[in-house]
Parts: C-alpha cells; structure tokens; sequence
C-alpha cells in the first residue's frame, strides 16, 4: 500500500473516531483500521508516512495493539524490519477486543461494587436503600457476564447462525423484530 485511497482513508478516519468513543487513543484505532485494511503486513515507518503520525507514535501505537491481541509481528523475507498485520477474521477480533474489554473494565466494576456491598452491608439503615441499589447493580452485570460466558462458549459458526435467524427467534419468544 504506497498511498491510500479516499475510501480507506475515510474508514481510517472514522475507525479513529470511534476508537476514541471507546477510550482509545484515536492514532491507535487509526493503524488498526490501516492495517486490517492492508492485504499486506506494513512496516512502521510506512505506517508513519500513510497516517503522517510520529514513527514514535506508531511504535507506542503498535505496542497496545499487540498487547490486545489484534496486530502481530510479522517478518517478510529479504527485509530486516518488523512488518505488522491485523487480525483479518472480525468475529475473532471483536471477540479479543470484547474478552480485553471485560478485562479492563468490567471486572474491576464487579470488584468495586462487591467491595461496596461488603462495606455498606457494615452499615446502619442509612445505608440499606444504597446497599439494595449496589447489589440490584451486582446482579445485573453478573447475569450479563453469565450470559457472555455462555456465549463465548458457542462456535463462532453457532454464533453467526443465531444472528441470521434473530427475526425468528424474537417470533418464537413473542417479541417483533
């Protein structure tokens, strides 16, 4: 890739947005939107001149993305660099970002709130209707992470299945799509 189209710049453009709707440094979604789009692994310095980022930038860059999973090193024969792909299946990749995700914020949600609850159940009256919030909280983030489980559980194939025939199913459990 030498130079990038307006529709994958574009994209880039908007993959950095969204990232940094999600909490992540906008320069990190945007090599990650490069490099999914990339039919070939991309060295960093060409990552710098396509994105016209810091080659710094791109190596902080790139680092958090292989710590999430989703860009690896890879090494093209007859050039000494590091080169860089993402992971091209969606559903694994927004599997890895989804398990990071959970990781990141909602466990330590689960152990804030369970500190909580132990806390407030120490307390006196005052602190019952907050007690009874923080556990209806508990409850509800720990059946969704039950849920997520069982989910992760399933083949990718199951999953995408399920999604195709969503219409019928909301039918069958009485809801209209």
């Amino acid at each position: 890739m030498e130079e990038l189209t307006p529709a994958v710049e574009k994209f880039i453009l908007h993959w950095g947005e969204l990232g940094t709707r999600w909490g992540l440094n906008r320069t990190v979604a945007q090599i990650h939107a490069l490099l999914y789009l990339s039919p070939e692994p991309l060295p960093a310095d060409q990552i710098a001149k396509l994105l016209s980022v810091a080659r710094s930038n791109v190596s902080t860059s790139l680092r958090e993305l292989q710590n999430w999973g989703i860009v690896r090193v890879v090494h093209v024969l007859g050039d000494r660099r590091d080169h860089f792909e993402s992971l091209k299946d969606v559903w694994e990749l927004f599997s890895i970002i989804l398990e990071e995700r959970k990781r990141r914020e909602i466990d330590p949600t689960m152990a804030v709130l369970q500190q909580c609850a132990e806390d407030l159940a120490k307390g006196g009256a005052e602190d019952a209707y907050a007690l009874t919030r923080v556990r209806e909280m508990q409850g509800f983030f720990q059946s969704v992470l039950s849920l997520y489980q069982d989910l992760r559980r399933l083949p990718t194939a199951t999953i995408r299945r399920a999604i195709k025939v969503k219409s019928k199913l909301l039918q069958v459990v009485g809801t209209a799509s």
